[in-house]
């Protein structure tokens, strides 16, 4: 099982094209903390540019033939990131989209510096009180089973706030309306 997850992983399907040539032909990915909205944002960002959209980690999923959960579950979660930065490897290489990647893709160095080199990362951002809130309306998420949401979104941004620093723009929603949130996005990549 464990070597049909990874050649699932390997070879699941990945949009097929060119490789940008300059910045504002790049895919845009992006990151963020669970609950920021990188979905969501994501599907209208793309409506917005008329570009695809595609979410890295139901990608995962399809190619897995498993549960992001599950996964975690049954291999851990470096089985889980090495899996993951393959898949966004891909998606990258790909044609010209809308990427919203897991909450800790962007912590693999591997998987950043691709990003960064290839794409345009954008670190979608929100003050704990409103990631508890939206965390709190979904039970799946494999890294808040442990404990208090609160306190581990809290430990989780204050460890990887910094590397989501690193992205070429950051944008605040908090509890703002998605489409405030596109917007946002729309200007800073017009600058």
């Amino acid at each position: 099982m464990d070597k049909n997850i990874k050649a699932s992983f390997d070879n699941s399907a990945g949009n097929s094209g060119e490789r940008p040539d300059s910045v504002t032909d790049q895919s845009i990915v992006l990151v963020g903390l669970m609950g920021v909205g990188k979905t969501t944002v994501g599907r209208r960002l793309a409506k917005q540019l008329g570009l695809g959209f595609v979410d890295a980690d139901e990608e995962i999923e399809q190619a897995a033939g498993l549960t992001v959960e599950e996964i975690f579950d049954r291999f851990g979660e470096d089985y889980f990131r090495d899996g993951e930065r393959r898949v966004i490897a891909r998606l990258i290489e790909g044609k010209r989209q809308v990427i919203a990647t897991g909450g800790g893709a962007f912590m693999n160095e591997e998987t950043r510096a691709l990003i960064l080199q290839k794409a345009v990362a954008i670190w979608l951002d929100a003050d704990i009180d409103t990631l508890v809130k939206r965390v709190s309306r979904r039970n799946t998420r494999p890294l808040l089973k442990s404990g208090d949401p609160e306190t581990i979104l809290a430990d989780l941004a204050a460890k990887r706030n910094p590397v989501y620093a690193t992205a070429h723009i950051h944008v605040m929603g908090n509890d703002s309306p998605h489409e405030i949130t596109v917007d946002k996005i729309i200007k800073a990549l017009q600058r």
